[in-house]
């Protein structure tokens, strides 16, 4: 039966967070009719058996030495093995550098078409569909195929990873195949930050253009620090003012987040910015204007001039510890 292939990625001896939600994706997709999931990871047996535990029905582990250059030249005859051995009609990579430069390289090798970008993926008619950002993120795109297999990355984020099962039990095979290397990697410099990460935030406090002016990101910096466990994003128009570093966007073309809590301060709820923090277990708006969409699709909304009720708000949380 034709199934669906997750490339899967190490990350420090295990797998990335994004081959977690990649799995997730998949198993739904399966639910819907996709087929049975195997996954594919340039790494040990061990890996390949976490992508079972995390949701693969089958794993292919390619243990080539030369793949640990990472790159698509290098990985794509071992991911083209695993598409042959599985039968696989839909392979799944992560938006990742390495899903950006794979998944063209795939499609074009097997002379078919990729989709890059997806927040959303689903199964109609037998055949896969899926949703991105089209025209700068000023609109939302379906796309599907006639031919196989139907290549799709993934932002991160738009998924969630199901818990790992120590019991569930799949085959593992190895694959031997690597590419030629044409280009050498002379080293790799792990990027340092600071503070939590947007896309991993339990809490997320975003200003938008309604904020009037860049010093107000001040005050959600204050109220981020009093909640301890926030980050501080931002819309895309707050954004293309200068206001916030554009790697803080969320929405379409910006990160998406699925926060417990998503804080949205002086944001209208562009249909780009909803589709960022969708995933948002509980939202909170404040706003002016009582008819702001985010005002309608939050679970709670402080209808006021944000000057005076975050303040407000930042007091009461010190208060509590």
């Amino acid at each position: 039966m034709p199934g669906i292939l997750v490339v899967a990625e190490p990350l420090e001896g295990s797998l990335s967070g994004v081959s977690h939600e990649l799995l997730g994706a998949a198993r739904q997709l399966s639910a819907q009719g996709g087929g049975p999931v195997a996954a594919f990871i340039a790494g040990s047996e061990a890996q390949a058996k976490e992508t079972i535990a995390y949701g693969a029905d089958s794993a292919f582990a390619a243990t080539n030495p030369a793949l640990a250059a990472g790159t698509a030249e290098v990985l794509l005859p071992a991911v083209q093995a695993a598409i042959a051995q599985s039968g696989a009609e839909i392979v799944l990579l992560a938006q990742s550098s390495l899903g950006r430069d794979l998944g063209p390289a795939l499609a074009f090798a097997n002379k078919t078409g990729v989709a890059m970008d997806c927040v959303e993926l689903k199964i109609e008619g037998g055949r896969l569909r899926v949703t991105r950002a089209a025209y700068g993120g000023n609109a939302r795109a379906e796309h599907t195929w006639r031919g196989n297999p139907q290549v799709a990355t993934i932002k991160a984020k738009s998924f969630d990873p199901l818990a790992a099962d120590a019991s569930r039990s799949g085959a593992v095979t190895t694959i031997d195949a690597a590419g030629e290397a044409r280009i050498k990697v002379l080293g790799i410099e792990k990027a340092t930050s600071t503070g939590i990460k947007l896309e991993d935030a339990a809490i997320v406090v975003s200003g938008g253009r309604g904020l009037g002016d860049q010093s107000a990101f001040q005050l959600l910096e204050q109220l981020a620090s009093a909640l301890k466990v926030a980050a501080v994003g931002a819309s895309r128009a707050a954004c293309d003012l200068g206001w916030w570093p554009p790697a803080q966007q969320v929405g379409l073309t910006g990160k998406n987040v699925s926060p417990n809590l998503y804080i949205a301060v002086a944001i209208s709820g562009a249909s780009q910015h909803m589709a960022g923090m969708s995933g948002s277990k509980n939202i909170v708006a404040i706003n002016k204007d009582a008819d702001a969409n985010m005002v309608k699709v939050s679970k709670f909304a402080i209808v006021d001039d944000y000057r005076k009720v975050v303040p407000a708000l930042i007091e009461e949380i010190k208060k509590l510890g």
